[in-house]
């Protein structure tokens, strides 16, 4: 299995928590230094605490899967303090 694949099968061990709130992720790139460069999709993209699911779900998932991974970025980031962040129904 080929390293996209090892990161594609860890973030599945997360996606169904994130699915349960409308929310995705998908894989941008892999660089060179191995590091991950992700989209936070659907609510997850929106969320005020996304922050939070990048640090403490998916950062986890994939380090501990693939340790050969330097670092996880994501593309699309909202700030805690964007006044168009909007919580999933679940949150509110």
């Amino acid at each position: 299995m080929d390293l996209l694949q090892r990161v594609e099968a860890a973030l599945d061990t997360i996606r169904p928590y994130l699915e349960a709130d409308g929310g995705n992720v998908s894989i941008e790139e892999i660089t060179a230094a191995n590091v991950v460069r992700l989209r936070l999709l659907g609510s997850c993209g929106s969320c005020p605490m996304s922050i939070m699911t990048l640090k403490a779900g998916i950062e986890q998932a994939i380090m501990r899967s693939v340790p050969e991974i330097e670092g996880i970025e994501a593309v699309n980031l909202t700030d805690i303090d964007d006044p168009s962040a909007v919580l999933p129904e679940r949150l509110q």
